[in-house]
């Protein structure tokens, strides 16, 4: 049998990168406590000295949207942390772009098998920049390579995903760039999984649903997106993410509201920071 051709390496997609560098201005303009400590995937990205001066870094603008970003990472992550301290041991992160959890979070990792799910030429990208940087691959963490239009839980399985076990399964900013059948197809498949696990996602609200102030930024993520090739497809009501859950099979659904994140990360602080409800939170159970 002749060999695999290699993958061809391409950069990451401009939301990963986005997303990572606002995850670093949390931490560099925004006052302690921070939401999430992540500044691995700036090294990652490695945009250059002056990425603070992007138009789509201006500290004031993005404060909401950096909050909801660090908000929703850092939720994720208390969910893998209480689930692991009962029992769980599996892992699965999709649409991991440049996820930095295996690097900041060794001691929680270590009690898990992670899988991150990402194309081929992200993923190869990715795990040479890792190499570079330094970082080493731990025998708990699996990176799968894969095409989500194609069978994709096939391949997790190859990867060694036991789907007679529990597993916590994360996709945070992932559904509004996907149709409603593959989101249907991702949540039923997710609720074959063992009773005990647990899928925790986001959810792109209607432009008419989100904050009056908070609308044209919305809007103007909306536009940029499909001037960018990877257009927002699905957007949900909280009413109607619940209702896919349930039909999808989950023997339990909650929302997550943005006032919620709020309370439990922002109370007190001096900056005022909160996140918007443009993008909020589905946590559902098998």
């Amino acid at each position: 049998m002749s060999p695999e051709p290699p993958v061809a390496e391409v950069e990451p997609d401009h939301t990963a990168v986005r997303v990572a560098l606002w995850r670093a201005l949390h931490v560099q303009a925004d006052p302690a406590p921070h939401v999430l400590d992540d500044e691995v995937g700036l090294r990652l990205a490695d945009p250059g000295d002056d990425w603070r001066e992007r138009p789509d870094m201006d500290v004031e603008a993005t404060r909401r949207i950096r909050a909801s970003i660090v908000a929703r990472a850092r939720f994720v992550e208390d969910v893998v942390e209480e689930q692991a301290g009962r029992g769980v041991e599996q892992y699965v992160v999709l649409g991991a772009g440049l996820d930095t959890f295996a690097q900041r979070r060794p001691e929680l990792g270590a009690k898990l098998r992670v899988f991150e799910v990402e194309r081929p030429g992200t993923q190869a990208w990715k795990r040479r920049r890792l190499t570079e940087l330094g970082y080493g691959t731990p025998d708990w963490l699996r990176f799968v390579p894969v095409d989500f239009e194609g069978d994709w839980w096939g391949q997790l399985a190859a990867a060694g995903l036991d789907s007679g076990r529990p597993a916590v399964v994360a996709a945070t900013g992932v559904t509004m760039y996907l149709t409603l059948d593959a989101i249907t197809t991702m949540f039923r498949r997710v609720a074959t999984l063992a009773p005990g696990s647990t899928l925790v996602t986001t959810f792109l609200r209607p432009v008419e649903d989100v904050e009056p102030e908070q609308r044209a930024q919305l809007e103007v993520a909306v536009r940029g997106a499909r001037a960018a090739g990877t257009p927002f497809l699905s957007f949900f009501t909280p009413e109607q993410i619940l209702a896919l859950g349930r039909e999808c099979g989950f023997r339990e659904v909650c929302h997550v509201p943005a006032s919620e994140l709020t309370e439990r990360y922002f109370t007190g602080r001096s900056d005022g920071a909160a996140p918007s409800r443009g993008e909020e939170v589905m946590v559902a159970g098998v």
